[in-house]
């Protein structure tokens, strides 16, 4: 956790309220980087900066909401439902982790991580279309919650057939942020009628250490390579197994596959506008 927020004027959307509240939550978690690397104060210190952070953060998604309704924004909905994937998924899931560790070094980094994450690419683009007028396309084909829900206990179930590791939803709005080092693999699948499904798969550095790298020295290139290749097959069995649970998608086969640099993820990404768009968080038993 040596790393600082920096305030970049690209941020600003030119409405002061919401401006000012930006600033003032990029201040908060740079509080909280400084903090957690204070041991003698982290847990208490902490525990205080994260509740002040989520006081401040639900009050500025209040105002916020408020001001769209204001403007009549025509993309208040979707703006509201990311909002509050945050507020009752995200943050509740990354307290009970700050708890279960006592507020590890590495539980503090990784709620810095997300929040941060999260922060830098919804202000860069969900709260810039607000002033731009511009409704996000990538949302509108976000398949009803109730099946969201099963795609989701899917997803956590046979995690942990393969795994044997505990997952849980940190969110089901995942907008293509970045939180670390990892492999971004892209699956292309494609129906006997000529339909498309791709399955996009991000493998973090620490899941892939703490798995399939597990007995191996993960700093060799000769090694890093050989994880690329198990990163590739993990991908591909999960998402078989992830069409035999779902009868519409066993037609599917996968034609091909991609490995991608965050940056190549990206520009494909934002182009898509996914039926499902999750995030897990993984904890080894």
């Amino acid at each position: 956790m040596e790393t600082q927020l920096v305030w970049n004027e690209q941020y600003n959307i030119g409405v002061e309220i919401i401006d000012r509240e930006h600033k003032k939550l990029f201040s908060i978690l740079n509080k909280l980087f400084v903090f957690g690397r204070q041991e003698e104060k982290s847990h208490w210190v902490c525990q205080e900066a994260v509740k002040y952070f989520k006081e401040h953060a639900i009050q500025h998604f209040a105002d916020e909401e408020d001001y769209m309704a204001s403007i009549h924004y025509e993309g208040l909905e979707t703006h509201r439902h990311i909002h509050k994937n945050f507020r009752e998924r995200t943050l509740p899931a990354l307290e009970k982790e700050l708890e279960r560790t006592d507020y590890s070094e590495e539980s503090i980094s990784h709620f810095l991580s997300v929040c941060a994450g999260w922060l830098i690419g919804h202000t860069l683009i969900e709260d810039h279309a607000i002033v731009s007028g511009e409704k996000i396309k990538h949302w509108e084909n976000l398949l009803p919650d109730e099946e969201q829900a099963v795609m989701g206990q899917t997803v956590a179930s046979l995690l942990h057939s393969m795994f044997q590791v505990d997952s849980r939803l940190l969110s089901d709005c995942y907008g293509g942020e970045k939180f670390g080092n990892g492999i971004y693999y892209r699956l292309i699948t494609v129906s006997r009628e000529k339909k498309r499904w791709e399955f996009f798969l991000i493998f973090e550095e620490k899941f892939i250490a703490g798995t399939i790298g597990s007995v191996m020295d993960i700093k060799s290139q000769a090694v890093k390579e050989m994880l690329l290749h198990a990163a590739g097959y993990v991908a591909r069995q999960f998402v078989e197994r992830v069409k035999g649970c779902f009868p519409s998608l066993q037609q599917f086969e996968i034609k091909e596959e991609q490995i991608l640099t965050y940056g190549q993820f990206q520009m494909v990404y934002e182009r898509q506008s996914p039926q499902f768009s999750m995030r897990t968080h993984l904890s080894f038993s």
